[in-house]
């Protein structure tokens, strides 16, 4: 996730990126900027994800940051850092802002920034579930990489490798892509009615490409790009199944 940093005490700048770096590494600072005007300059152009921003600096105040901008351009996140007293940390609370009250607790900025990447991913989880409700009739699927969200060709998948969290996605023309989705979401999302089958604790498999099934070695599958699929066991029915049905 992309920071800028807006404050007018280097210090205070020096001391954020330090805790940042420590128990936030996740959060890389692009920018650091001691005025408003400067942090407004680093925002149209390096488009961060996450401003934190000082309100008590001389000129302007940090709350009149999105004056600078229309309201499509805001598409990044602010957690305040601030020495108020109790009584304006209040309209913090009842405004559902985030704040960080200086000098910073380094547990208090671990949860502030959990809070933001929770929030950041209810988001992109929606904005999925439309996409795939949208494309349920095509053959294309939405689906996360690092900050984007990238669009497959179900019919160009040849398979899926499963890593943990994570997942493999190997297309035609030896195109790969890694996805922040397991292999239990493909499986829900591609294997029902379709060309695309659950092989192996590891592996999803689409049968448009599959040329022979091995019995050889505990069995596998080859396809046409002469990559080998080991299989399960329990799954040798439902596979000899599928590929009876690909073959009518």
């Amino acid at each position: 996730m992309k920071a800028i940093i807006i404050d007018d005490e280097k210090r205070a700048r020096v001391t954020l990126q330090l805790l940042l770096a420590e128990y936030c590494p996740q959060i890389e600072i692009i920018a650091q900027c001691e005025n408003l005007p400067e942090g407004v300059k680093a925002i149209r152009k390096h488009n961060p994800d996450l401003i934190l921003l000082d309100i008590e600096m001389p000129g302007h105040s940090g709350l009149e940051l999105l004056d600078f901008f229309d309201e499509s351009d805001i598409n990044f996140s602010i957690i305040f850092t601030t020495a108020y007293n109790e009584y304006a940390i209040q309209a913090f609370k009842l405004s559902a802002i985030d704040y960080l009250l200086k000098p910073i607790n380094p547990e208090q900025l671990t949860e502030a920034i959990n809070r933001l990447e929770i929030q950041k991913q209810k988001k992109l989880n929606f904005k999925l579930l439309k996409e795939n409700i949208s494309n349920t009739c095509s053959t294309k699927i939405a689906v996360p990489s690092g900050n984007s969200l990238i669009f497959i060709d179900t019919s160009k998948i040849s398979y899926i490798k499963g890593e943990g969290a994570y997942s493999e996605v190997f297309c035609v023309n030896d195109i790969k892509h890694m996805v922040s989705r397991n292999l239990k979401n493909f499986e829900d999302t591609l294997c029902n009615n379709s060309p695309f089958l659950r092989v192996h604790k590891s592996y999803i498999v689409n049968f448009n490409f599959v040329v022979a099934y091995n019995k050889s070695d505990g069995g596998f599958l080859e396809l046409e790009n002469k990559k080998q699929i080991p299989i399960s066991s329990d799954k040798i029915t439902l596979i000899l199944d599928k590929i009876q049905l690909i073959k009518r």
